[in-house]
């Protein structure tokens, strides 16, 4: 099943209640929380006090994107906080193996990401641990950034390794996700979108959240296989 993840990074932080209600409204089923450190990705954003407040506002399984250094330190008080889903970069963690444990080990569902310079292979190893993988098809750090294509090849490379492997991990996408970009992401095997800028950048965001669901729901019925 396809479904859009609704970015809270592209949201009005003075009313993230009122932004989550709206999207949930237009079919979201998971909150995307990006969170960065200032070190790892050049950018600061938010922490486990925001997902703690964000936990009281709504129902919905919290997936928190973990863009920062020295994650083992911080998965704890995001436990705490109410998150759901924890992912961490391979490029930030010593050891990867070590970390996903910990995830798991609080509770919440562990997932692995990887920058657009990564290799798919670099998970290789940890891909039986993991719920989903996240691809990123922009450099992390700012919303509104432009899809990068060849991040297509990854998503196929996963779709094939996860049929090889007979694992059931989900393929997630995040960067660039808009209505142009949607049917080819869709096509090429991902399945968990997030979108930010798509959804929150201008207009309704409960409007924008049902269009985008929608093309992303016609693009998975044509059923186009992979190459």
């Amino acid at each position: 099943m396809v479904e859009i993840l609704p970015s809270i990074l592209s949201a009005d932080f003075a009313h993230l209640g009122e932004a989550v209600a709206a999207v949930e409204r237009g079919g979201a089923t998971v909150i995307h929380v990006d969170v960065m450190d200032g070190h790892f990705v050049p950018n600061i954003t938010i922490g486990p006090p925001v997902v703690k407040s964000l936990r009281k506002a709504t129902k919905l399984p919290l997936d928190c994107h973990l863009m920062i250094e020295r994650p083992d330190e911080f998965i704890p008080a995001f436990a705490e906080a109410g998150a759901d889903w924890v992912s961490v970069h391979v490029e930030a963690c010593r050891h990867l193996h070590r970390t996903l444990e910990l995830i798991a080990q609080k509770g919440m569902k562990p997932g692995v990401v990887i920058n657009p310079a990564t290799p798919v292979e670099s998970t290789l190893e940890i891909l039986p641990m993991v719920h989903h993988v996240l691809v990123m098809s922009v450099n992390p750090g700012f919303g509104g950034q432009k899809f990068i294509p060849f991040s297509l090849e990854k998503i196929r490379k996963l779709v094939n390794l996860r049929q090889e492997m007979g694992l059931q991990f989900r393929i997630e996408v995040d960067g660039g996700v808009a209505q142009e970009t949607i049917a080819q992401i869709v096509h090429s095997g991902a399945e968990l979108l997030v979108a930010g800028n798509a959804i929150y950048g201008a207009g309704d965001p409960e409007r924008n959240m049902r269009e985008l669901l929608a093309r992303a729901q016609r693009a998975a019925n044509a059923q186009i296989t992979p190459q």
